[in-house]
C-alpha cells in the first residue's frame, strides 16, 4: 500500500537547530554538523514509523503569494539565523541521504506545497503523513491525510483539535480569520478574541451564517461588519491551497 511522507523541512530544521544551539561548548561548525546528524535521525525514524513508500521534504521559497496580497505577513517573525541559512543545503542532505527528495521552491511555502500534495495524493486513495508542528494543516485531517508532530512522536487527530481549540476542525478558517493568528501577523477582526470566536462558530457554525442570524449580539455583529475586510483577507491568508503546480509525480517521490 503506497503511503507518502511529506515533511515540512524548516519547521523541523529550525527547531532541532534551536536545540543545538543552547548546547554549551559548540561552535557553529559543530552546531550545523549536529543538527544536520539530527535531522538524518529524524528523517530514518519517520521513514520507519509511517512505512512510507513515497518521502519528499519541501522547503519554503522567497516571498510567496501572502506576502503579495498583505504586506504585513510575517513582518516580526524572527529571520532565520544567517549561519543556518547559509548552510541549509547542506543540512538538506540529512533528507537525500535518505533517499528522501528535498525541494526547494523557488515562490511557494513549503505549506502550500505539501497541502497540495496530500490534497493530490487523497484524491487517489493515497494515504499521506505530513510531518509538521504548524497549525495550519490542521483543517486537512481526513480519512487519506494524517498529521504528525515528531517532537511530541504522536498523530494529531480530529478529536484532538476539538480538544485544544473547542471547536471541530472544520470551523479552524472561520475561527483564525475572527480571531487573526499572532505568529503570523495575521490581523483578523478588531476586538474579537479566541472566547467570542468560538462562541459565535458553536452557535452558527460559520461567520457567514452568523451574519445572516439575527440572533447574532448586535455588538459582535457591529465588530464583524465593521472589519470585514480583515476577516476574508485573514481567512484567506490562513487557508492552504492545494492547486500549486508542482512539476513532478508521485512516481517521482518513490523511495
Amino acid at each position: 500500500m503506497a503511503h507518502l511522507l511529506l515533511i515540512d523541512a524548516l519547521n523541523l530544521i529550525r527547531r532541532i537547530y534551536a536545540v543545538d544551539c543552547e548546547q554549551a561548548g559548540l561552535n557553529d561548525e559543530q552546531i550545523i554538523k549536529s543538527c544536520s546528524q539530527r535531522v538524518k535521525n529524524a528523517t530514518r525514524k519517520l521513514l520507519k514509523i509511517t512505512q512510507a513508500t513515497h518521502a519528499i521534504a519541501v522547503f519554503d521559497g522567497d516571498k510567496s503569494w501572502r506576502y503579495h496580497l498583505y504586506s504585513e505577513y510575517k513582518a516580526t517573525r524572527k529571520p532565520m539565523p544567517n549561519e543556518l541559512k547559509v548552510n541549509l543545503e547542506n543540512v538538506a542532505t540529512a533528507f537525500t541521504d535518505n533517499h528522501v527528495k528535498a525541494y526547494f521552491p523557488t515562490q511557494d511555502e513549503a505549506d502550500d506545497i505539501l497541502a497540495t500534495l496530500a490534497f493530490k495524493a487523497s484524491n487517489h486513495g493515497v494515504t499521506s503523513t505530513i510531518v509538521s508542528t504548524d497549525k495550519g494543516f490542521l483543517p486537512l485531517i481526513s480519512e487519506h491525510i494524517k498529521i504528525y508532530d515528531y517532537f511530541k512522536q504522536q498523530a494529531i487527530s480530529a478529536d484532538d483539535v476539538a480538544n485544544k481549540f473547542s471547536i471541530d476542525k472544520s470551523k479552524l478558517h472561520d475561527f483564525w480569520g475572527l480571531m487573526g493568528d499572532k505568529t503570523n501577523d495575521i490581523p483578523g477582526v478588531k476586538g474579537v478574541g479566541k472566547k467570542t470566536a468560538i462562541e459565535v462558530l458553536s452557535q452558527f457554525n460559520s461567520v457567514e451564517h452568523a451574519l445572516a442570524d439575527p440572533e447574532l449580539p448586535s455588538p459582535v455583529r457591529k465588530k464583524i461588519e465593521a472589519d470585514i475586510d480583515n476577516f476574508i483577507l485573514s481567512k484567506s491568508l490562513v487557508a492552504l491551497r492545494t492547486d500549486i503546480e508542482v512539476g513532478f509525480t508521485l512516481k517521482e517521490l518513490r523511495l
